[in-house]
């Protein structure tokens, strides 16, 4: 087996994945989708360009996320008044429902991934994610907004993004 931390790094996260997959069916969610719902959930109504800057994704992605989440009634989308050329994002008592869901497969995923290591190990094996996260966005401009999900902010809860 390969002990790069690159190849390391990507058979943990396809592991994680390929485990919460079927979630997301049970709960009638699509992939890229429990993060939107996780971000609005902690962070309350924002634009589709937030949702994409946060994310460091394409805002056309966020848009056909968002359409899907929409149609299933996870979200929904009003004119701000503030600015009425842009939508804000609200999501729905389904959304948070789902959310929450998710955030409980999340928990048992984590459970399973973290088994034989001790609280000090977690920790610091949580600490080393954040710092790699913060040494790739060190130099992108303009600065990104921390995940409170790496940060440790919001009770400690993170993304559990797929």
């Amino acid at each position: 087996m390969e002990k790069t931390f690159h190849m390391l790094l990507y058979r943990a996260f396809h592991a994680e994945r390929n485990y919460l997959r079927p979630c997301l069916e049970t709960i009638g969610l699509e992939v890229g989708q429990p993060k939107l719902l996780g971000y609005l959930s902690t962070n309350g109504s924002c634009s589709q360009k937030q949702l994409a800057s946060y994310f460091d994704i394409d805002s056309a992605a966020v848009s056909r996320m968002l359409d899907s989440l929409e149609k299933k009634g996870f979200i929904t989308r009003k004119t701000d008044e503030r600015s009425r050329r842009s939508n804000l994002v609200e999501i729905t008592e389904k959304g948070l429902q789902a959310h929450k869901e998710w955030r409980r497969h999340c928990r048992e995923t984590e459970a399973i991934m973290l088994q034989g290591f001790d609280a000090a190990e977690k920790e610091q094996f949580a600490e080393f994610l954040r710092r790699a996260y913060q040494n790739f966005q060190r130099d992108k401009e303009p600065a990104v907004q921390e995940d409170p999900g790496l940060t440790g902010k919001k009770g400690g809860e993170s993304s559990c993004g797929i």
